[in-house]
């Protein structure tokens, strides 16, 4: 009875064996994890850095904005340019370029006086680089396993992006509390954890696309928006992710949340910007009930209600520890949205085209919580910060209601039982 049982037990798991039968995916794997948490210790410096300097909630949303163009239009070509020429190469390039620009943060933090400046351009340019490298790595992903292993090898690297999300954010406010008068070396460490995500790719063989490369063409990212105009579900899909990313992201306004509203310090901060990860990696751990639902769009827009009242109990909580719980369930939230609509994207979109979708997908993803820094630190520069993050929540529940009217199809959706779902969905630095 014990052993028969123990099967079940097992598939709760994650399965670990591409890891250990394929020494070349293993590699890019372990190097990338480096990378994101490294990537995650930027990020959330450079916001604490900006706030620091200005103290002005406008000011760190406008970080946000400035990320927005590089955002956009990095991910259209990322995948095509991987599509073109060798992509070991394509990662090296994008590691070096990185690790550039966090030396200009990191010697902009060791001057007498920080500039601003630095921290929007510098930063700016890292999101371009992300959308050029985090397509790449999708490609290079599925030609390290064979085809068997595709499904479990998205599923470790989905494991990277919550770990990332989790570690890097509380590690950041740690290292910030103990180096907040040398902010510099938090910067370096990314550095070093950029050289290792490269020193892994080195150590690839040559990953050229199939057939050689082919030449990068408009018409062929053209041709991905044209298969989204007229598809009901595959657009609420989107509108659902925007509407909660820019109507109710309080991101930007967590440094002002943990120093002035919680009378907190770096490590208020740290904690804060952990709890989405938080939130989502429980999310997963218990996500088996997910297997069970049939409306997928009914769940989209359940999950994305949950995150609205969540943001609205932020905004109004008086302490530390009950902002903390409801930016979790907010994360569990959002990831939850997050599987579901890639879910629907997947099983909707013709295997030639879910490249290119994939990309669109991203710019959804990475815009939608940039505009939405940028709209609360306006917002709280005009109303407070607390109004800013309480008519967030409010107005990301008035969306909801919006694309469950207008959508019908959507939330009526649910997969024909003759189709295969691929676990392929793409990753990088976004909160959904």
């Amino acid at each position: 009875m014990r052993a028969r049982g123990l099967p079940e037990v097992k598939r709760l798991f994650i399965d670990l064996r591409p890891l250990r039968q394929f020494p070349h995916f293993r590699r890019l794997w372990t190097g990338y994890l480096f990378r994101l948490i490294g990537a995650q210790l930027t990020v959330t410096t450079v916001i604490y850095q900006v706030f620091t300097i200005t103290h002005s909630n406008l000011d760190v949303g406008l970080l946000s904005l400035a990320q927005l163009g590089p955002a956009v239009l990095a991910p259209m070509v990322g995948g095509a340019i991987a599509d073109a020429i060798d992509r070991r190469r394509l990662l090296m390039v994008t590691a070096v370029a990185m690790a550039l620009m966090t030396c200009a943060l990191a010697l902009n933090a060791s001057a007498s006086r920080p500039a601003v400046w630095p921290l929007y351009v510098f930063s700016a340019l890292t999101w371009g680089l992300n959308g050029i490298d985090n397509p790449t790595r999708t490609a290079v992903t599925v030609t390290l396993v064979d085809r068997g292993s595709v499904v479990q090898a998205n599923v470790l690297r989905q494991l990277l992006s919550q770990t990332s999300n989790l570690v890097g954010p509380g590690l950041a406010g740690l290292l910030i509390a103990v180096f907040h008068h040398d902010l510099a070396i938090v910067y370096w460490i990314d550095v070093a954890s950029t050289a290792a995500a490269l020193q892994a790719v080195v150590r690839l063989p040559p990953l050229l696309p199939g057939g050689g490369g082919r030449r990068f063409s408009l018409t062929s990212i053209r041709e991905g928006f044209t298969f989204v105009r007229g598809r009901q579900v595959i657009q609420a899909c989107f509108a659902a992710d925007f509407t909660a990313m820019v109507l109710g992201s309080p991101v930007s306004l967590f440094p002002y949340m943990a120093l002035t509203r919680f009378h907190g310090g770096p490590g208020a901060y740290g904690l804060l910007s952990a709890s989405p990860a938080v939130g989502a990696g429980l999310g997963a751990a218990f996500s088996g009930w997910t297997g069970t639902i049939r409306h997928y769009g009914r769940w989209v827009l359940i999950a994305i209600t949950v995150w609205g009242v969540a943001i609205v109990g932020f905004g109004l909580a008086p302490w530390l520890w009950l902002g903390v719980v409801c930016v979790a369930i907010a994360g569990w939230a959002d990831s939850t949205s997050a599987l579901f609509r890639t879910a629907i994207l997947q099983l909707e979109t013709p295997d030639e085209l879910r490249g290119r979708l994939s990309s669109i997908q991203a710019i959804v993803v990475q815009s939608g919580p940039l505009l939405g820094n940028a709209e609360a630190g306006l917002v709280a520069r005009l109303a407070g910060a607390q109004v800013s993050i309480v008519t967030g929540g409010l107005a990301c529940l008035l969306g909801v209601a919006a694309i469950a009217r207008f959508g019908s199809n959507f939330t009526r959706y649910e997969p024909a039982p003759s189709r295969e779902l691929v676990a392929d969905s793409p990753s990088g630095p976004q909160t959904s």
